[in-house]
């Protein structure tokens, strides 16, 4: 039985993997990220909302929305990348040696480091803070560029260009935020959602093909899913084009038009998902990957919407769409896939997991069209983080107790 199911989950990329023994939270990349990032997503989202709404004071911070922005972004997309990257480069790149023991434990606490740093910035200082959240990234960088120019192909390069973006905007928000340069910081984070939406489209596009198609096999459906580049392009070209367009001219009626482009690109993606024999279109864990891809096009769609009506101004809101649903189901859905299969175990859904993904769904609604609402205005915010945060806190229900224990089928990891 062990044998089976080595055979079905095991890929090569544990052949390489370092010898001796590993605390299994330091056993693999994503382990002790996932276990402080869980947490930790709800603890911030809880205390933006409350000390939003008035009920409590986060003194030490005295540009709170800038905090919020920040954290929700970087701060949690930085672990996205950590864990992406150290779990995904060894199979991406056969022959490299997965970061484990001290160095990953290292790699978690300056992301640590990092978060703590940005709450304390005002005591820190700007240049020490930016010292810290910009040496996670560089050094993730720093391991996985040999890996990518190595490759023959170059298959997966795009990655590489898709973090160094991310790099050169962090600098922009911190130099911004110092005042060495002029732009406006707010305008830097919606450059750098831009950014991310165009990296979570690049390793969606690999996360479906390993995971859908580990589904099929479980299911014995024998057909394979292709996730095809020309459909993914044409959706990062159009996201990159209005994010650039956007930073560099803001409220040019063009945006409404490469708004709603990027949501029809999006929006063909979809299409991957209609296989030639068999209908794989309700089956829970591809609504879930589905519903990341939905949820993207909404927000660029309705972004669209808002620049060619005059009678409402909601970006901020309509954009909630992006962070609040794609942040959160990326990161919701990416966290169990990975904590599934890189755990040693088949793919699989319950109640409590159908729950999270619905309750992602409806703090996004309320969140984002809370302008249409304006007397529950205060309501709508609590509400809608409290919605936000429980999935989080059943992941870590469900999902701890395998990353805090070695792999079911006994392979190290």
């Amino acid at each position: 039985m062990i044998e089976e199911t080595k055979k079905q989950y095991a890929t090569n990329h544990y052949t390489h993997y370092p010898k001796g023994e590993y605390p299994s939270y330091l056993a693999y990349g994503f382990r002790p990220i996932f276990l402080l990032l869980a947490p930790y997503i709800v603890i911030s989202i809880i205390l933006w909302s409350f000390s939003f709404a008035g009920y409590i004071s986060l003194s030490f911070i005295q540009d709170n929305l800038s905090w919020h922005m920040y954290e929700m972004i970087f701060g949690i997309g930085s672990a996205g990348i950590v864990a992406f990257f150290l779990t995904g480069a060894p199979e991406l790149f056969p022959g490299t040696v997965p970061v484990v023991g001290r160095k990953l434990a290292f790699i978690a606490l300056l992301w640590l480091s990092g978060r703590v740093g940005f709450w304390f910035m005002d005591y820190l200082g700007v240049y020490f803070v930016a010292l810290v959240n910009l040496s996670l990234l560089i050094y993730i960088t720093a391991l996985v560029i040999k890996p990518l120019f190595a490759d023959v192909t170059k298959r997966h390069i795009s990655l590489g260009f898709s973090l160094v973006s991310l790099i050169i905007a962090q600098v922009l928000f911190f130099a911004s935020v110092a005042k060495i340069i002029p732009f406006d910081s707010h305008a830097v984070m919606l450059l750098s959602l831009g950014l991310f939406m165009v990296l979570i489209l690049l390793a969606l596009r690999r996360v479906n093909m390993e995971a859908i198609n580990e589904l099929l096999e479980h299911e014995g459906i024998d057909e394979t899913f292709y996730a095809r580049s020309p459909r993914y392009n044409l959706a990062i070209f159009c996201v990159s084009l209005y994010t650039l367009v956007e930073f560099f001219y803001p409220q040019n009626l063009i945006l409404a038009y490469l708004a709603l482009a990027s949501a029809a690109a999006i929006l063909n993606i979809l299409n991957d998902f209609i296989l030639k024999d068999n209908n794989i279109l309700f089956k829970p864990f591809i609504i879930y990957l589905m519903s990341i891809l939905i949820l993207m096009a909404l927000g660029y769609g309705f972004l669209g919407f808002d620049y060619l009506n005059d009678e409402i101004y909601a970006l901020n809101h309509f954009r909630h769409l992006l962070t609040s649903g794609v942040f959160g189901m990326v990161f919701y859905v990416v966290m169990i896939v990975i904590s599934t299969v890189h755990t040693g175990r088949a793919l699989f859904t319950n109640i409590w997991l159908n729950l999270g993904f619905i309750l992602i769904i409806l703090s996004t609604i309320i969140r984002s069209f809370i302008a249409f609402y304006p007397d529950f205005t205060m309501m709508a915010y609590i509400v809608s983080s409290i919605l936000w945060a429980i999935p989080f806190i059943i992941y870590m229900k469900i999902f701890f107790p395998y990353l805090l224990n070695k792999r079911a089928d006994a392979i190290p990891g």
